[in-house]
């Protein structure tokens, strides 16, 4: 039996039956994290496949994963999504890149590009909190970037592994050839340091973190788009998405999992509660309730817990909070807060935390209103 090859434009599909993309909207596929279905606020591990599959079918641009070591490996469900659509973009949102090698993290970029056609994006960040990984330096991050990036162009490349005492040349086999390299982007708060390292060449887009307020969104992107320029690059050369939680007209239980709940995972965080008070000016004191909560005594919130199960401490996040940094309400008001975020300078905003059919009727609005600015002439468009 003879395997034939696709042609490269078939792997992109007809388009039939789907709505036009939205260029400016994307979305995470929120994977479950339990394999039987159980309990409101639960959801099956597989759901995020007919997720991607609902995403393309709207009109959403891409789908960024959250990984996680247990039940959300980046590799098998970015894998499933593509195979299940045909011009859905796919990201990694994000693979911590002390994680993995640069030579796996430029494997599964390859691999995906020649099975799904040009549409993946390697999403990075410094690190997660696991007793054996530690947290990159930005030097050491950008190094890895740079590294997996020279791979997909083939050849031989050095590779000096944090700790390591002599760097390691590594080489690529198999090269893409002709099929464009993949995007690689950073993930970061938009604050100094990461601005300037989010500004190296090797990173074509960022990804800020959920949770922060249109004005911290606005100063970040002035700092990255200020760094790009003070090191002679584009400043537009570099795409910076927004993740917004977004609970459209939905009932309260579910908009409290959505936006308190997960915002105790971020906030409870160390390191991560930090960057959002200092971005969005918020009282670091409610930190220290939150890490006090006896529910959160020697736990994370976030690996010990589904957000179902962090109502009582999420009652601690100011109401205040939540309407400053998510999309809460109608349909027109969520489209109005994103637009806000759009003004503000993000190029692409991310729904984060509900799922693609949750946002039907936000994903026609937001696309109404982008034909009517198109024809009034809008340069916001």
């Amino acid at each position: 039996m003879s395997v034939v090859a696709p042609e490269p434009a078939s792997w992109l599909g007809s388009g039939e039956g789907l709505a036009a993309v939205v260029e400016d909207l994307s979305i995470y596929l929120i994977c479950g994290r339990v394999t039987t279905e159980h309990k409101p606020g639960f959801t099956h591990v597989a759901s995020v496949l007919s997720d991607a599959v609902e995403a393309e079918r709207l009109g959403f641009r891409r789908g960024w994963l959250s990984e996680r070591f247990d039940l959300k490996d980046s590799g098998a469900i970015l894998g499933g999504c593509g195979a299940l659509t045909t011009r859905f973009g796919l990201g990694t949102g994000v693979w911590a890149a002390p994680s993995r090698h640069p030579m796996v993290a430029a494997s599964f970029g390859a691999t995906m590009q020649a099975l799904y056609g040009p549409r993946f994006t390697l999403g990075l960040g410094r690190g997660v909190p696991l007793p054996d990984m530690p947290e990159y330096t930005f030097d050491q991050f950008v190094h890895y970037a740079e590294t997996v990036k020279a791979l997909w162009s083939g050849g031989t490349v050095e590779y000096q592994a944090p700790g390591g005492d002599m760097p390691t040349v590594l080489r690529t086999v198999d090269a893409l050839g002709e099929v464009p390299k993949p995007e690689i982007w950073t993930f970061n708060y938009g604050r100094p340091k990461a601005a300037r390292a989010a500004a190296n060449p090797v990173f074509d887009g960022v990804m800020l973190y959920p949770f922060l307020t249109v004005e911290a969104v606005r100063a970040a992107v002035q700092r990255i788009r200020g760094a790009c320029a003070e090191r002679g690059r584009d400043p537009d050369s570099i795409r910076i998405c927004h993740p917004v939680v977004v609970a459209p007209e939905l009932d309260d239980f579910t908009t409290r999992a959505h936006a308190r709940a997960r915002a105790v995972t971020y906030l409870e965080w160390p390191g991560h509660g930090e960057s959002l008070c200092a971005s969005n000016d918020w009282d670091t004191s409610i930190l220290r309730q939150l890490r006090e909560h006896k529910q959160l005594t020697g736990k994370n919130a976030d690996q010990d817990f589904h957000r179902a199960q962090l109502m009582e401490p999420a009652r601690l996040v100011p109401d205040e909070w939540m309407e400053q940094s998510c999309a809460i309400g109608s349909v027109a008001h969520c489209v109005e807060r994103l637009a806000e975020y759009r003004a503000a300078g993000a190029d692409e905003i991310a729904i984060y935390a509900s799922t693609p059919a949750q946002n039907a009727q936000l994903i026609a609005a937001w696309r109404t209103r982008t034909e009517q600015l198109r024809h009034a002439g809008s340069p916001s468009v």
